[in-house]
């Protein structure tokens, strides 16, 4: 299948990966229109070295569109992504409004690609940034000895907030470099330069923060096991592109690290790096502007039974986000006429 394609949120920062992507995998289409807020309608953006105006999200605008591929807040998601689907558009959606919707298969390709056989409502979740690249690593160790329980502390990069949260970060680094104040944040919750935020997202009542619950209740979803047990810590800190992660992994079975070395060497969609030290060790500037999801620091964890521990870094913007959401509309239309 050749389908019509529409990307809405076209001018936001996973938007603009989105098209980029398209292009860079050269997914094949025979239409493309760019959508967004009537804030961004009649922008003009430079697709395959042409000129494209961004139309205004309207129910007209999915007319004939078989993929949506969106990125948009969940109240927009909410009112639209339905309006697409409506219309006979397969939705792939990267906002948080459908993801624990048990009508809505929630994907990542390396993992759980079977749940695209069933799409009742046409809409398809695309995962948090944070947990796609947990649950690729984690996967193949979880094929060969069941997990029992994830520890992990994440180490976000600013991108997760999107451009206004790089433009936050850069202000306050001039500032930073030419001793003056920094200037007032307007997406991270706090002065981000020099550094770290263990508050940057909405905090619950329980005193976890909505992106530590999303990676609880994404993961158990995509890895169909509701028995896993995860302890989540959420971090932003001052790197621009590239969300890191110490994962503290227990398994219901003994799993050697020869072993887990040998499964994450095979896994689609992992880089492997042995041993420690610079050149070895994953870092988010290795990752930016890739799709794979690096491992390394694989080492015993004598604290727990059948315990290990592991780095994991990606690209959040890539593998994150807009790389996972088109590796999806690539499997709606392999083999289909």
């Amino acid at each position: 299948m050749v389908p019509n394609i529409a990307i809405v949120g076209a001018t936001g920062a996973v938007g603009e990966m989105m098209r980029k992507l398209v292009e860079e995998r050269n997914f094949p289409f025979r239409s493309i229109r760019f959508l967004a807020s009537p804030k961004s309608a009649g922008k003009k953006i430079q697709f395959k070295n042409e000129s494209f105006t961004v139309g205004e999200i309207r129910a007209e605008a999915f007319k004939d569109v078989q993929i949506v591929l969106s990125s948009t807040p969940s109240s927009i998601s909410l009112e639209w992504s339905p309006i697409a689907a409506k219309a006979g558009a397969l939705v792939i959606d990267n906002s948080s409004a459908w993801r624990m919707d048990p009508q809505v298969p929630l994907v990542v390709p390396e993992v759980n690609a079977h749940a695209l056989s069933k799409i009742p409502k046409g809409i398809i979740a695309n995962p948090n940034c944070s947990t796609i690249q947990m649950v690729v690593a984690l996967k193949p160790l979880h094929d060969r000895a069941r997990i029992k329980r994830i520890v992990v502390c994440t180490y976000q990069a600013s991108s997760g907030k999107g451009a206004t949260g790089v433009k936050d970060l850069d202000a306050q680094l001039i500032a930073v470099a030419n001793h003056q104040k920094s200037p007032n944040p307007t997406a991270h919750a706090g002065v981000l330069a020099g550094n770290v935020l263990s508050y940057d997202w909405k905090l619950g009542e329980d005193g976890y923060s909505e992106e530590e619950w999303k990676m609880v209740w994404e993961t158990k979803k995509i890895l169909g096991d509701e028995n896993i047990l995860v302890s989540p810590t959420t971090v932003r800190v001052p790197v621009r592109v590239g969300h890191c992660e110490a994962l503290h992994v227990e398994f219901h079975s003994p799993l050697s690290v020869a072993d887990a070395e040998q499964c994450l060497k095979q896994a689609p969609g992992v880089v492997f790096r042995p041993g420690y030290g610079a050149g070895r060790v994953p870092e988010p500037r290795e990752a930016e502007g890739r799709d794979e999801v690096f491992v390394g620091r694989l080492r015993k964890d004598p604290t727990v039974p059948n315990g290990l521990a592991l780095w994991v870094v990606a690209d959040n913007l890539r593998k994150g986000a807009a790389t996972n959401a088109v590796q999806i509309a690539e499997l709606l239309i392999k083999d289909k006429p």
